[in-house]
């Protein structure tokens, strides 16, 4: 009898060793930490099983074990496409799970103030599935159904700021997003401001881009330039922007190559409805992307009488202001000085 139960309990043990062992490999086959290293994996929509694999064989420490617990989750029939985050600790079961789940990760784009949208199209699409050629195209296909002539007439929807986005986005979601916040912003209040200057929504945005511009995207002057230019437009004046010359310059070289750094002479008769030298009243529209802030800058404008500005050399990024244009003279020897002491060209 005795004999009988020391068997028994040899058995008994064996069965939880046994039971262990392959309960300890089921339990770090499943739930143990696989991650190798931590990294983002992009899966396309033209992904299958192995290629799946391949991309993320070098953040997992057994590929074998990832391919068979996805196996058995059926990952290798059913899977999202995404830009998924691989974090430290994350077992074999986490990580089939969200990946037919697509749970994704966003990313984050910086919208500029770019001079086109075509130029903003091609850093986006960087971070996207999608090629550049698709989403100009796509973005094309969108302004033709607003009755406009193509992608550069949104230019007023992309407010600058930064935006989050899965790297799936198709271009109907992406402008979609801006156009929630274009017509969000533009609440009753703004329009009724719009309203009382007088002013046609595209002058609006083509004016904020001047001031945008103008003030390097700082708030500290915006309403006082944009006080300016309607001073210049109310009084039939040319606006003579240096950042519309500049604009006028890099369309005529289809924004190929740096922009200017320095506006000379010769640069003012480019022949362009843009450059307000040459041109008069307001530009057709904006010479870049705005941010909210030039766009209320321009519907609050300050009062004031200057007609002249200049850049402050003794102020980095602010400005001189006048209604002298003796004033306004030596404040422009003084800035040219020190653009020569700086050989800007």
């Amino acid at each position: 009898m005795k004999k009988g139960n020391g068997i028994i309990a040899v058995i008994i043990l064996l069965i939880i060793l046994i039971g262990g062992y392959f309960g300890f490999n089921f339990y770090k086959k499943y739930y143990g930490n696989n991650v190798e290293k931590e990294g983002y994996v992009l899966i396309p929509h033209s992904a299958n099983f192995n290629s799946i694999l391949d991309s993320i064989a070098p953040y997992v420490k057994n590929k074998e074990q990832f391919a068979e617990v996805a196996k058995s989750k059926s990952m290798d029939r059913f899977f999202q496409a995404g830009r998924y985050q691989i974090k430290s600790g994350a077992s074999n079961t986490s990580l089939v799970n969200m990946i037919k789940a697509g749970n994704q990760t966003e990313n984050t784009f910086r919208i500029g103030d770019f001079f086109s949208v075509y130029q903003m199209i091609g850093k986006v699409a960087k971070k996207t599935e999608l090629d550049s050629l698709k989403f100009a195209t796509d973005l094309n296909k969108i302004a033709t159904e607003k009755g406009l002539s193509n992608a550069e007439d949104l230019k007023k929807y992309f407010f600058i700021d930064s935006y989050n986005f899965f790297w799936t986005v198709t271009p109907e979601q992406f402008f979609k997003k801006f156009e929630g916040e274009y017509n969000s912003f533009w609440t009753p209040e703004r329009k009724a401001k719009e309203q009382s200057l007088g002013l046609s929504r595209d002058q609006i945005y083509a004016l904020a881009s001047l001031v945008y511009k103008e003030t390097g995207g700082k708030p500290d002057e915006m309403k006082t330039v944009a006080g300016l230019y309607l001073n210049r437009y109310n009084k039939g004046m040319k606006l003579q922007s240096d950042p519309t010359v500049i604009y006028a310059v890099s369309k005529a070289n289809n924004f190929q190559g740096e922009p200017l750094k320095r506006v000379f002479f010769k640069h003012l008769r480019e022949p362009s409805p843009y450059n307000t030298y040459f041109s008069a009243g307001i530009p057709p529209g904006p010479i870049c992307m705005v941010d909210k802030n030039s766009v209320d800058a321009v519907l609050n404008a300050q009062k004031n009488d200057f007609i002249y500005m200049c850049a402050d050399p003794a102020r980095p990024g602010l400005h001189t202001f006048t209604a002298s244009a003796a004033e306004h003279a030596v404040n422009a020897k003084k800035y040219q000085d020190w653009l020569n002491s700086k050989n800007i060209k």
